[in-house]
């Protein structure tokens, strides 16, 4: 069974918002929907598929700016590791801290961690806890490919120098990401997409040329 994997990338921080599919079902989810709701809402319509659900890898604003919006559109649940929580109620404060307008939203109403299976029709993702980049940080990965939120980038990693970071725990998390099946393709939150073979290969950060600052 193949996923769908449609991406826009929203905001001032250029985030990648994604839509995750299985379109024999007819129905979706929303990764990280950051900004610019009027816009993810038009790529869940154009799909054709029901949206069921909104998966955070985790709660820095840029990720979760378009999800007020669009759960006054769609009723459907957030999901959010517990730890990331704290970021996420802080959210408004960063918004002005550079500010961007903002409007807060709700709770998330769902939990998730280490080991959970999301399912989106007749897909299934396992989330992976990837602490580092912020404490409640996740990943999904499944059907040969892996949403790795702030973690790994093309070429590069996550910053640790932002409020409730952790350097120590990135590395741990990157040692961990970096075990999944090297054709895995990582869809990161910022930037194109790459390979974990690719990483491997030519990631200063996971090569040995650069160090994890702190670590």
């Amino acid at each position: 069974m193949n996923a769908t994997v449609r991406v826009l990338t929203v905001g001032a921080f250029q985030e990648n918002c994604y839509l995750l599919a299985d379109v024999a079902a007819g129905v979706s989810v929303l990764v990280d929907p950051g900004a610019e709701a009027d816009r993810l809402a038009a790529m869940v319509e154009q799909s054709g598929t029901t949206l069921e659900g909104i998966w955070l890898t985790h709660a820095h604003l840029d990720h979760i700016g378009g999800i007020a919006a669009l759960t006054r559109r769609w009723n459907v649940p957030v999901y959010l590791h517990p730890l990331d929580e704290p970021l996420y109620r802080m959210a408004d404060r960063q918004a002005a801290l550079y500010g961007l307008p903002w409007e807060q939203p709700p709770a998330a109403d769902r939990t998730l961690g280490e080991g959970d299976r999301m399912r989106v029709g007749g897909l299934r993702f396992d989330v992976m806890h990837a602490p580092g980049h912020a404490p409640g940080h996740v990943v999904f990965h499944g059907h040969g490919v892996a949403f790795a939120g702030d973690c790994l980038f093309a070429g590069s990693i996550g910053r640790t120098d932002l409020p409730l970071s952790n350097p120590r725990h990135l590395a741990a998390s990157l040692d961990r990401i970096v075990g999944l099946p090297e054709d895995t393709i990582v869809y990161p939150g910022h930037g194109p997409a790459t390979t974990i073979r690719e990483e491997l290969r030519s990631n200063p950060f996971l090569t040995g040329v650069a160090r994890i600052a702190g670590v």
